[in-house]
């Protein structure tokens, strides 16, 4: 027993084989997984965030690069990049803007300003034209209450016709058989004629607006036929004539643009020529555009040549600058004697 006592007793551990590392190459593929659905989720969200414009120029950019590179040319997307994409700038939906760092969007920025200047100017003229409208709408309610106040002129109210043109306001003092504004074939004013012509030249001075007046007659003609005085002379005596009661009135000399005589060309009653209607004097206050049209006329020259290559001899002799022009005459303004006439219809 002793002999079994003092053995030594051995245990054996068996220690289990370590297998070989199975590395972490699923970690790797997971990482990319998960970034690969971070960028999808981005993209998403990104393609929810923008607008069409947005997108189209997206698309647009990626779309050229290569043909921008290899060849050259602009694009609204270009900047100091070696690839130049395609597209146009989608920071800004606006039309026309562009981004480039090199500083080529001062053409583009230009030519902005210049429709704005176009939209502002036109903006400013309509405002203008209405402005201008509004005045002689209440120069004619003055003209209409300043006749119904007057118990002399309220009475040839008939004879006094105020309407709109194209041109501006006209008033028209219309002749009768029975009240004849001037004397017959002459250009004297009657006094009834006087007192209206001196009303509205008073009431003239509301408005900036200039005048241009004119003279009808009817078409009975004079004796001595259109070679001698004849109504192209009578009717500019009397546009005249009654010019001259305008500013005695208190108008401003100033504010008359032109004196016309038209004789019969215009008349109101077209089919009876030789109606006494068709006798009046026209006072129209000109519009801003036809007054500018009327002084434009006045300073444009036109030099004709004598042959189509256009040489420099020309027909007609030009005016040197400055010099002093007489202007045209439509009908010689004869005095206040008496012209011998076959009728009294003048």
């Amino acid at each position: 027993m002793s002999n079994d006592k003092d053995r030594a007793i051995v245990v054996k551990r068996i220690t289990p084989a370590r297998k070989g590392h199975h590395g972490g190459a699923w970690k790797l593929a997971y990482a990319d997984f998960m970034t690969a659905m971070m960028a999808f989720f981005l993209l998403m969200w990104l393609l929810s965030s923008v607008t069409t414009t947005q997108l189209h120029g997206i698309a647009e950019y990626f779309n050229q690069p290569l043909k921008i590179t290899l060849w050259g040319g602009d694009r609204s997307a270009e900047d100091s990049s070696i690839l130049k994409g395609g597209g146009r700038d989608v920071s800004t939906e606006d039309q026309g803007i562009t981004r480039r760092s090199d500083g080529q969007d001062i053409r583009t920025a230009q030519r902005s300003q210049t429709h704005n200047d176009d939209q502002a100017m036109k903006q400013l003229q309509g405002s203008m034209e209405r402005r201008e409208q509004e005045r002689l709408h209440d120069l004619q309610v003055k003209l209409m209450a300043a006749i119904e106040a007057n118990p002399v002129l309220r009475q040839f109210k008939q004879q006094i016709r105020i309407d709109s043109t194209l041109t501006g306001l006209r008033i028209e003092i219309v002749d009768s058989q029975k009240r004849p504004m001037f004397a017959t074939a002459r250009d004297t004013v009657e006094p009834y004629m006087r007192d209206i012509l001196r009303a509205i030249g008073k009431t003239l001075n509301d408005v900036p607006n200039r005048i241009v007046v004119q003279g009808h007659t009817d078409a009975v003609p004079y004796a001595g036929g259109e070679k001698g005085y004849s109504n192209w002379e009578l009717s500019a005596d009397r546009a005249n004539a009654s010019r001259r009661e305008l500013i005695a009135g208190g108008m401003d000399e100033s504010k008359v643009l032109r004196v016309l005589g038209l004789a019969s060309t215009q008349n109101l009653n077209k089919a009876d020529p030789l109606d006494p209607e068709n006798r009046r004097i026209s006072i129209i206050v000109l519009n801003h555009k036809s007054e500018e049209a009327l002084t434009r006329d006045d300073t444009t020259t036109t030099t004709l040549s004598d042959d189509a290559a256009g040489s420099a001899k020309a027909l007609l002799p030009s005016i040197a600058p400055g010099a002093a022009a007489e202007p045209p005459h439509l009908a010689p303004v004869a005095g206040a004697g008496v012209a011998p006439a076959n009728a009294a219809g003048h």
